[in-house]
């Protein structure tokens, strides 16, 4: 187990880190929209690469912090109920529900994404659009983000695994969308 757990904060560190740094791509594609949208009004003309490449980023920072979302507690999930069960409970809940389809859902979605991006950037494939970008930097977001994903349910199944099975200690209790349950309120957490 305690190799597992090594795992789990390396892949914890990785998703952290992709996720807190992505966050500046929101600013960059403010910036964009801006800016385009400044040089359209004051010189009535634009760019299909600007919008493209505005979309990009925004796609970037959905596809690239979703595993750090998950890392974080912070997705969406049925709070009436799972707000009144035990931590163990939840435990229990989220292994079996990340293993029986988080896994398969993010494994599919790699299987089809790969030659859908390799085949993009082998033929060069460029936008539709006059004076459009390269279309493989989206495509490889899609696989990218979902390896990110499939690595980060991994290290979720992993802690959940030590938790239930006493290896570590209770982690401290994760809001649940601002709620910290009360009888979640524990201390002593396993070093994540």
């Amino acid at each position: 187990m305690r190799g597992l757990l090594t795992l789990s904060r390396v892949i914890d560190a990785t998703t952290h880190f992709v996720g807190y740094h992505v966050r500046w791509l929101i600013l960059a594609a403010v910036l964009v929209s801006a800016g385009n949208a400044v040089i359209r009004k004051a010189f009535d003309t634009s760019s299909n690469a600007w919008l493209e490449l505005q979309a990009l980023l925004f796609g970037a920072v959905f596809m690239l912090a979703a595993a750090y979302t998950l890392q974080k507690n912070a997705h969406v999930r049925i709070d009436v109920v799972s707000a009144r069960l035990s931590k163990r409970a939840r435990d229990i809940i989220d292994l079996i529900c990340h293993v029986a389809m988080l896994a398969p859902i993010s494994a599919i979605l790699i299987y089809l994404s790969a030659p859908f991006f390799i085949e993009s950037f082998v033929g060069g494939e460029n936008s539709p659009n006059a004076g459009g970008l390269v279309v493989w930097p989206s495509k490889f977001l899609v696989l990218a983000g979902f390896v990110l994903l499939f690595a980060q349910m991994v290290s979720e199944a992993i802690k959940r695994m030590a938790v239930l099975l006493g290896a570590i200690g209770e982690s401290e209790a994760q809001p649940i969308h601002g709620h910290v349950p009360e009888d979640t309120a524990v201390g002593g957490g396993h070093g994540q």
